[in-house]
């Protein structure tokens, strides 16, 4: 059989090369002429996996190492019998580290303390239920809106996402990019909602660029409606809006999920349904070699506030400002800071010696180890 692969999933060479001719290659330069003879892609979001791609081909199955799977023309490949895949939930922790020096980071940068504060998360999945923890280990007042979770579990601990906006200092976006149907979220951050955001506000999108309406948030920003705001996708990336990351308290390029444990996460749950579907032997596949960082302890003095002792920590294992400062330098290697994106490890990897209960307790809530 062959498989054509996304030469940027990481730890997948080698593995399905005994059972498979597997081609490499950039996942935005996929052609038909690839795909005519393959029975199966694993891909990231970068490859469209829709009409054009795959008529003609004999395609087969279609994997995505991502959460997101809006570069699926789900129903096209559905009616052509191909059967796809995507990864739930294999950078949720991730992306939860990602927001948790986010709102640290702006915590210290606008000397806010977090404790009290309201966070209002948009999305309640596997991310966002983690998010979610996150906001709560450090002292903040959560708000949940989800409203097919709502209409499904009833109204129980979720919220409007009017009251969301009302009462938030902090709204955080975690859902899926949908144009239609009953929940459409596409510019769901838009001029009205930052309209109706509190003056001290901040916004924080790291779901899919299409949710935040770019030009009105920078709208929002100019005429300072809202505080500030973190964007780690982009409408239109990987060509960015200069202008609006002038704006911004820190830009990223779309890496919010992107620590060694969501990719291997992602492309170990592309290889376990892939070996299922074609009945090959991986079914309980996964790497072996997630590199370590060097400096895996830290030693918190008394010194500072709760926020700033929690962002030291936090940061020993990601620190937002590196990648933002990276992406302002230069904006035109987008791509290329994707490609190459250093190592980065979750909070469980990490020993944090600290003497302040409070902190304690929450590194402890955050997944950290504790001495």
């Amino acid at each position: 059989m062959k498989i054509i692969a996304d030469d940027k999933i990481p730890f997948l060479r080698g593995v399905l090369e005994s059972c498979a001719e597997v081609v490499y290659l950039p996942g935005a330069k996929i052609s038909p002429a690839d795909t005519k003879d393959a029975d199966a892609i694993i891909t990231r979001t970068r490859t469209k996996c829709n009409e054009k791609l795959l008529t003609g081909s004999k395609l087969k199955f279609i994997a995505t190492a991502t959460i997101g799977y809006d570069h699926i023309d789900t129903a096209w490949v559905e009616a052509k019998g191909i059967k796809w895949t995507n990864a739930p939930g294999c950078n949720s922790s991730s992306v939860a580290q990602y927001i948790s020096s986010a709102l640290l980071s702006l915590a210290c940068q606008h000397k806010i303390s977090l404790r009290g504060k309201t966070l209002g998360v948009v999305g309640v999945g596997n991310v966002g239920s983690k998010v979610a923890k996150v906001g709560e280990a450090l002292g903040m007042r959560v708000l949940l809106n989800d409203p097919p979770r709502a209409d499904k579990e009833g109204q129980g601990a979720f919220v409007d996402l009017a009251q969301v906006v009302a009462e938030a200092d902090f709204i955080t976006m975690h859902v899926p990019l949908n144009k239609g149907g009953k929940y459409p979220t596409y510019h769901l951050g838009n001029k009205e909602l930052f309209k109706s955001m509190k003056a001290s506000a901040f916004y924080i999108n790291s779901s899919r660029g299409n949710i935040c309406d770019n030009p009105a948030l920078k709208e929002a920003l100019q005429e300072q409606n809202i505080a500030g705001a973190v964007l780690d996708v982009w409408e239109n990336e990987p060509d960015l809006d200069l202008e609006l990351l002038d704006l911004l308290d820190f830009g990223t390029p779309h890496i919010a999920g992107y620590s060694a444990d969501g990719k291997a996460n992602g492309t170990a749950m592309s290889v376990n349904a892939l070996s299922e579907f074609f009945g090959l032997d991986f079914a309980d596949w996964y790497p072996s070699d997630v590199p370590l960082p060097e400096k895996r302890s830290l030693t918190i003095s008394e010194d500072g506030s709760f926020e700033e002792k929690m962002l030291l920590a936090v940061s020993l294992t990601y620190n937002i400002k590196d990648d933002s400062d990276r992406l302002r330098n230069s904006p035109s290697t987008f791509e290329k800071q994707r490609g190459d994106y250093p190592l980065r490890r979750e909070f469980p990897v990490f020993t944090v010696k600290c003497e302040d209960n409070e902190v304690f307790g929450a590194l402890i809530q955050l997944g950290f180890e504790i001495k």
